[in-house]
């Protein structure tokens, strides 16, 4: 087989007509091919072997690997790039020709998932798991407040409506939200389960601070100041283990 030291390609007579050469990568000599030629080429079935996937793939005589690796990804879903092709024994490189490294029709080629995207594509798998996972825990909690929310719908109506509402009602409805808001704070999330997760601690404080707003209502309801939203709540006494709901009211204010 020739080599050149250059890249370039030349043209040679050394058999009858002009034949027209083209350097590979690697430095190998090889004839160009003409793609019209290649497309009227003389097709082959080639055995591929893929774990247990066997499939008889057909392609023309004078394809590349790299043809082939086109051909296997719409049958595999494996994208070429993840693809390893091995015929007898050895690796072959995209740039290959089949006909050349002597693949004939029904020769054996073997087909490998590149371990680098398979190891990418595990951790993809877990860390999706993580997410689902983590978007569960915050549905549960979702579920929980949905139930408190109407309860201070309920009191609000009351406390509007002029009737005495008890003061352990506003007691018991804002410690329960704090239970769930400590349940947030346990959920560890990322991406689209961090998002979620933000918006039920958002949604939490609004709950908590109408509760603070209508307690106050309810206390004094001829006073012009209980029909202000408060400005500051039991948040700036409220101290968390972690700082990741303090992280998520930042995000929001």
């Amino acid at each position: 087989m020739k080599r050149l030291s250059s890249s370039k390609r030349v043209v040679s007579n050394e058999v009858k007509g002009d034949i027209e050469w083209e350097l590979r990568p690697g430095g190998m000599l090889v004839q160009k091919r003409n793609m019209a030629d290649a497309a009227s080429a003389p097709m082959i079935k080639i055995k591929v072997s893929h774990g247990s996937y066997h499939r008889d793939i057909a392609v023309p005589a004078q394809s590349t690997f790299g043809d082939l690796k086109r051909l296997l990804a719409q049958e595999t879903g494996l994208e070429p790039k993840e693809q390893r092709l091995l015929f007898q024994g050895k690796e072959k490189d995209d740039e290959e020709c089949l006909h050349m490294v002597g693949v004939k029709d029904m020769s054996k080629v073997v087909l490998l998932e590149d371990p680098a995207s398979k190891e990418r594509k595990l951790v993809e798998m877990n860390s999706n798991q993580s997410v689902l996972k983590a978007c569960e825990e915050v549905a549960k909690v979702r579920s929980e407040v949905d139930k408190l929310s109407e309860k201070v719908i309920a009191v609000e109506a009351n406390v509007r409506a002029g009737t005495k509402v008890a003061e352990n009602e506003f007691l018991v409805l804002t410690e329960l939200l704090m239970v769930q808001l400590l349940q947030l704070d346990t959920i560890e999330a990322d991406g689209e389960a961090k998002v979620q997760r933000r918006v039920e601690v958002r949604r939490v404080q609004g709950l908590v601070d109408t509760l603070d707003h209508l307690k106050a209502r309810n206390s004094n309801p001829f006073s012009s100041s209980c029909n202000a939203v408060p400005t500051s709540t039991k948040w700036e006494a409220f101290e968390l283990s972690s700082t990741r709901i303090t992280q998520d009211w930042e995000v929001f204010d």
